[in-house]
């Protein structure tokens, strides 16, 4: 009886403190007293005269009051955050989805990231770039050519870094409460180490308040995700009905959002904090324990239970930020193939002239049936038709409005599987409606059967992954390809298409070539360059710059020298090392050692030479030795 009136009154008089802070103060000041050997002693005396047992003050009365007070500071702060980035994130919603972003030059950024990224700015690198090295840097200093690096806009920099003060306020008045860093606090702190004279352990309970904050930090980041997610929803049933969505506003705030779940886990260092435990939470373990694994000595059972649920919160964010990336690549697709589709179904003379390109015409020997051959000419086309070009431009710039080079992986190959799926079914309508004879249409010839053929064939080699085919295997998107590749083909004469197929690929193969580095991030990686060793093989003469045979230190740089020159330039070597004789010798009164006279000696030779070169490939590689 007596023992609950102590708990209720004392736990009545908690209730005043309002910070962790002062509560590790009351604690150590307890502490303290019963630390006291003459107040100790007393007390034991007391207890056992008027108890006849012992009684530990702390343990049975004092730890779980303050452990309820601290849990229920906890809750309340976070809860006190949660709310009031959510109030944030609407705030910026609505200012996002205003039309008039000139007053504010970071929403501007928001609207078109391609402004931010090329802008220049006095924070693009830190003031101390000059004399402090990375490694001697603070610990979460960022320049601001690494927020444009990872795309991170400004608006999604001050969300972030207006989450992250407030976490680090509640961590830092949490720690006072917890042992210094000194000290991991994931341990057992078991009190093996504590003075004789102490009166009970201080920090016992450190596991239990860490796991505390744990719980209550992922509760707080899951309950600001779950706005996020209800944002997501209502913006995705309005956009789904409207027509022109890509100019929509509604799409910047799902932009910002997906930037936002993408960044959270970088940008607010002291979430992790929270969630992991470790004041010094850096880069350095993760590091350590990638070069673990790839040693074959890291398993999954060694993963610490924080670390798996930081891992948690991190698939949680990154899934968010995909969700809400598909949202916008869903209704970039859906404006593109409109009007990508339309164009393809145009049927009238007028618009099959307006969208044809440059054809080339060949000579071909071909073989009789008395064993002459007979050179014949045939016209091929070299360039997609104009649609393509344009459907498959203004989807390279729209990844580029928005800073493609920061999109995740998956977000790209959804949005060109999409994108195919798209474009196949243009082209089965388009045979459908062919089937149907219209008055006015132009007829399905042989020509433009060939051109929708080359234009089909090369949207596949572009928007198609071939690291993703391997993986996946047979999909039924290639099904629908071979279908449709089958019908154009039929459209075509089987002698000629058997004459013009290797041709085709040719022309296909270098177109892809050519464009992989115009579209950017749409071809993928895969596809963007071709061997080298192909190049040299083939017969077809280089017709823009004659490369160099022999290749020393620039193994990609294509460096220009004829075998004449370098012949030229080896026997001239080889003179000048005849009539020199011994360096040590003759190195007084050489005029070659003098300042500038290996400049004067290229100059000299350039004037005696008769075929001039881009390049000296010998004096680049001296130079670099």
């Amino acid at each position: 009886m007596c023992n609950e009136d102590i708990k209720n009154g004392i736990g009545n008089l908690l209730m005043y403190v309002k910070s962790m802070k002062g509560l590790a103060g009351i604690r150590d000041a307890i502490w303290d007293l019963l630390s006291n050997e003459s107040a100790s002693h007393s007390w034991e005396v007391v207890c056992q005269r008027l108890l006849e047992k012992p009684l530990l003050f702390w343990e049975d009365l004092m730890q779980q009051l303050f452990l309820d007070r601290l849990q229920t500071l906890t809750r309340e702060g976070f809860e006190s955050i949660s709310n009031s980035s959510k109030e944030l994130l609407v705030s910026a919603l609505q200012e996002l989805e205003t039309n008039n972003s000139t007053s504010n030059k970071h929403v501007h950024f928001e609207q078109n990231m391609s402004f931010f990224l090329w802008s220049e700015s006095p924070i693009d690198l830190p003031s101390d770039a000059a004399w402090v090295s990375v490694a001697n840097r603070a610990q979460f200093a960022s320049s601001g050519l690494s927020m444009k690096a990872q795309a991170i806009s400004p608006c999604v920099q001050n969300f972030c870094s207006a989450l992250d003060s407030k976490l680090k306020v509640k961590l830092d008045d949490l720690l006072a409460y917890l042992p210094s860093s000194d000290t991991p606090l994931l341990k057992d702190t078991t009190p093996t180490h504590q003075p004789k004279n102490s009166a009970f352990d201080r920090y016992a309970d450190a596991g239990t308040v860490q796991d505390m904050l744990r719980t209550q930090s992922v509760a707080c980041i899951k309950s600001v995700v779950g706005c996020i997610q209800a944002e997501l929803c209502t913006i995705e049933e309005v956009t789904r009905e409207q027509k022109d969505v890509l100019h929509s506003t509604k799409l910047h705030a799902v932009l910002f959002m997906a930037r936002l779940c993408q960044s959270l886990g970088e940008l607010c260092p002291h979430l992790k904090q929270c969630v992991v435990g470790q004041c010094g939470g850096s880069e350095k373990p993760a590091r350590e324990a990638r070069a673990l694994k790839k040693q074959g000595k890291g398993r999954a059972q060694d993963v610490l239970p924080a670390q798996a649920q930081w891992q948690g919160v991190k698939e949680v964010l990154l899934q968010q930020s995909v969700m809400a990336y598909r949202v916008w690549s869903t209704a970039l697709v859906k404006f593109l193939i409109c009007g990508f589709t339309r164009s393809l179904l145009l049927r009238d003379a007028g618009s099959v002239l307006a969208t044809a390109t440059n054809w080339d015409e060949l000579e071909i020997q071909e073989e009789t049936e008395s064993g002459s051959s007979v050179t014949s000419k045939i016209r091929l086309p070299t360039q997609p038709s104009w649609y393509v070009q344009s459907f498959l431009f203004s989807l390279c710039q729209e990844v580029n409005r928005v800073g493609g080079h920061a999109l995740p992986k998956v977000t790209l190959q959804e949005m060109l599987k999409t994108c195919m799926a798209q474009v196949i079914a243009a082209y089965e309508q388009l045979t459908e409606e062919n089937q149907i004879k219209k008055e006015g249409a132009f007829p399905m010839t042989q020509n433009r059967a060939l051109q929708l053929l080359y234009d089909l064939r090369y949207l596949t080699m572009v928007l198609s992954s071939k690291g993703e085919e391997v993986k996946s295997g047979r999909s039924k998107a290639d099904s629908r390809m071979e279908k449709m590749t089958e019908r154009l083909e039929a459209l075509i004469d089987p002698f000629d298409l058997d004459v013009f197929t290797p041709h085709l690929n040719s022309n296909l193969n270098r177109l892809v070539q050519r464009t992989s580095v115009l579209f950017g991030l749409v071809t993928g990686t895969e596809n963007q360059f071709a061997s080298r060793s192909s190049t040299f093989n083939s017969q077809e003469p280089h017709n823009i710059l004659p490369l160099a045979s022999s290749q020393i230190r620039f193994g990609l740089l294509p460096l220009s020298m004829t075998s004449t020159r370098k012949a030229r330039a080896t026997s001239r070597s080889v003179e000048t090392q005849a009539q020199v004789g011994p360096p040590a010798l003759s190195r007084v009164g050489d005029p070659t050692t003098h300042p500038g006279s290996l400049f004067r000696q290229l100059a000299s030779e350039e004037d005696d030479s008769p075929a001039p070169s881009l390049f000296k490939l010998a004096w680049l590689s001296s130079m670099t030795k």
